[in-house]
């Protein structure tokens, strides 16, 4: 078995003062965003073995404000995940997602979680979804929003047999929602 975690950055501002996508930072709410995602996955075990950051400003600071409110929240010492920044993230469409999934191999952690992008996060996710929870798939079918999280597992042995339709969408969660349920 093998769990997949595709996590999109938190919300940033509109443009960098350099003027290059790829420095856009964190506004106040992806900063707040980006924490209760982190709190949540360290509330619900098991943790990423591996997390996949892209080089991109907004997805670094998304790791780095979620790893350490995942810290805050478990309540016993968790091994700290391998992380390797990978430019190839940004911008990535599936198929290039799904290569460099399949290159898990490698280190062949048994949880693998992926930080990026838009459009190829959300279309990454919805093309490995072949079965699963129905009301995830339906709240995932729109979008995937800043810091949405989606978790997939895969019975597999190997992180190279991952295929499109053949994960289980086990989860989808994001800010938005964990407010909507702590209302109601």
């Amino acid at each position: 078995m093998r769990r997949l975690m595709l996590l999109r950055h938190a919300k940033t501002e509109h443009d960098a003062p350099s003027g290059h996508d790829q420095d856009r930072r964190l506004d106040e709410r992806g900063r707040r965003d980006a924490a209760a995602i982190g709190t949540w996955i360290g509330r619900h075990p098991p943790f990423p073995d591996s997390v996949l950051v892209s080089t991109a400003v907004r997805a670094r600071q998304t790791w780095e404000i979620a790893r350490d409110a995942m810290k805050d929240a478990v309540r016993e010492r968790s091994p700290q995940p391998q992380v390797e920044l990978l430019d190839e993230l940004y911008g990535a469409e599936p198929a290039q997602l799904l290569r460099i999934i399949r290159m898990a191999e490698v280190t062949d952690p048994a949880r693998l979680m992926l930080i990026g992008h838009n459009p190829g996060m959300h279309e990454l996710a919805l093309m490995l979804a072949g079965s699963g929870d129905a009301a995830a798939k339906k709240s995932l079918e729109d979008n995937l929003p800043t810091a949405g999280l989606a978790i997939l597992d895969f019975a597999i042995d190997d992180w190279s047999e991952v295929a499109f339709r053949r994960g289980k969408l086990v989860r989808f969660t994001s800010p938005k929602l964990l407010k909507q349920a702590l209302d109601d």
